[in-house]
C-alpha cells in the first residue's frame, strides 16, 4: 500500500508492461532470425563484423503524409527492428532460445524501467522518443 507503479514494479521485481512488450518483440525477432517463427514481415538481417546480427530498416518516404510516416514508425517491423539493433553483439549472436532469453533479461534489468504513470514523468522505452 502507498506505493506508486514504479515502486511496486521495483519491489516485486517485475518489468513494466512497456518493457515486457519490448522484450517480447525482441524475442520474436530472434525467433525469425533463427527460423523458429515465420518471417512474414520480411525483416532482412545482415551480419556486421563488430556489431553482430542487425536488421535492415526499409526507407521511409519522407514525402508521404504524416499519418503514413506515423504508421511506418509504429509498425511492428520497424519498432522491433530498432529494438533488435540496440542489442550488443554478445546478445544478438546467441544461438539458443533459453540462453538468449537469459542474457536478454540480464541486459534489460540494467536499463532503467520507469514507464510513464499518472502524476509522474518517465520514459522506459529502449527506443528514444523521436
Amino acid at each position: 500500500k502507498g506505493l506508486d507503479y514504479w515502486e511496486r514494479l521495483k519491489r516485486l521485481n517485475l518489468l513494466s508492461l512497456q518493457r515486457r512488450r519490448e522484450r517480447y518483440s525482441i524475442i520474436q525477432v530472434w525467433k525469425m532470425l533463427n527460423g523458429l517463427a515465420p518471417n512474414t514481415i520480411n525483416i532482412v538481417f545482415y551480419e556486421h563484423q563488430r556489431l553482430g546480427m542487425k536488421a535492415t530498416l526499409p526507407p521511409v518516404n519522407h514525402k508521404a503524409q504524416s499519418a503514413v510516416k506515423t504508421d511506418y514508425e509504429n509498425s511492428f517491423r520497424i519498432k522491433s527492428s530498432r529494438l533488435w539493433n540496440l542489442l550488443p553483439k554478445h546478445i544478438n549472436t546467441v544461438t539458443t532460445l533459453d540462453a538468449f532469453k537469459s542474457v536478454l533479461g540480464d541486459y534489460l534489468r540494467k536499463v532503467p524501467d520507469t514507464p510513464p504513470a499518472p502524476g509522474r514523468n518517465g520514459h522506459s522505452a529502449l527506443i528514444p522518443l523521436l
